[in-house]
């Protein structure tokens, strides 16, 4: 099994701490607690898949060249359609909160802005790699 990246490794569990504190912190103020429980998670979760799909879409664009602008596009309109067809599916199915998916999947962001922090509390805390 191939290694996973550092930086995407902290992508990701940033992203999971985001959403444990939207999970702790806002749980307390919402009537339907399952509802908003498992639309937050499921927005974290294609979060998660967001940040693959980035790291993957990045790695296969450094080997191309000239045609990387290209693949980088065409794979970022794939990530927002599949993120607006979710996001339509739940509101429409009424499934889970999709408020609370949009800030699950916002997670994806917060974990991209404090990733440096994130790498620094992860190497002093020595969970780092094997």
């Amino acid at each position: 099994m191939k290694r996973i990246n550092e930086t995407l490794l902290e992508l990701i569990i940033g992203i999971l701490i985001f959403a444990t504190v939207c999970q702790v912190g806002l749980v307390w103020f919402v009537e339907r607690k399952l509802w908003y429980s498992l639309g937050l998670w499921s927005g974290a979760v294609i979060a998660v898949f967001c940040a693959v799909h980035m790291y993957r879409s990045l790695d296969t664009a450094l080997d191309l060249g000239a045609d990387a602008g290209k693949l980088l596009q065409k794979k970022s309109i794939q990530r927002y359609l599949v993120i607006v067809l979710l996001l339509g599916t739940m509101m429409i199915t009424e499934a889970v909160n999709p408020l609370a998916a949009f800030l699950g999947l916002m997670g994806l962001k917060v974990a991209a802005y404090t990733q440096p922090f994130t790498h620094k509390w992860i190497h002093k805390k020595g969970i780092e790699k094997q």
